[in-house]
């Protein structure tokens, strides 16, 4: 699985599935989750929150509505409720789980952010090298590339760096 870094805003992104980094709730607040409900419409967290609440590290699928992908894949990452920080267990959990669930859907293409690494208040270098390191171990049949994608430049660099060592 070949695994391509992005500098760009995740709800511009063409692929079968965008992840979201998402809370237990997956009611979609602020960050990434934020940004794809203003991008993508209302009824990206309707359909959400109808299939949660979900365990720490799981994953549900609702349909992508006007982002520029079929899917949307929700990761709970971080908890909705105490430390709302995410962990590296969680992360990882995340990662996996969530291409498991654009496998099955055929995906070919799945856009990433670096799940747990905004407000959910996980280091980035650390963050960056678990998500690469479980795409890389990660055993899917029909995803052929991961976008990994960031916002920032600090996190560019950052990411970069792990992802060519």
């Amino acid at each position: 699985m070949k695994i391509t870094l992005r500098k760009q805003d995740i709800c511009e992104v063409e692929a079968d599935a965008i992840v979201n980094a998402a809370g237990t709730s997956l009611v979609m607040g602020g960050g990434v989750a934020g940004a794809l409900k203003r991008a993508g419409g209302q009824e990206i967290e309707r359909d959400a929150v109808a299939q949660g609440p979900i365990p720490l590290g799981e994953a549900i699928v609702t349909k992508a509505y006007r982002l520029k992908a079929k899917y949307v894949v929700h990761a709970a990452s971080m908890p909705d409720y105490g430390t709302r920080n995410a962990t590296g267990e969680s992360i990882r959990n995340c990662v996996r789980n969530a291409l498991k669930r654009a496998d099955r859907l055929n995906c070919r293409t799945v856009a990433m952010p670096c799940l747990g690494c905004g407000i959910a208040g996980f280091p980035i270098a650390m963050g960056a090298r678990i998500i690469i390191d479980e795409i890389k171990t990660c055993s899917v049949m029909n995803i052929g590339e991961v976008l990994l994608v960031v916002h920032s430049g600090r996190d560019f660099r950052i990411t970069q760096k792990i992802l060519t060592s």
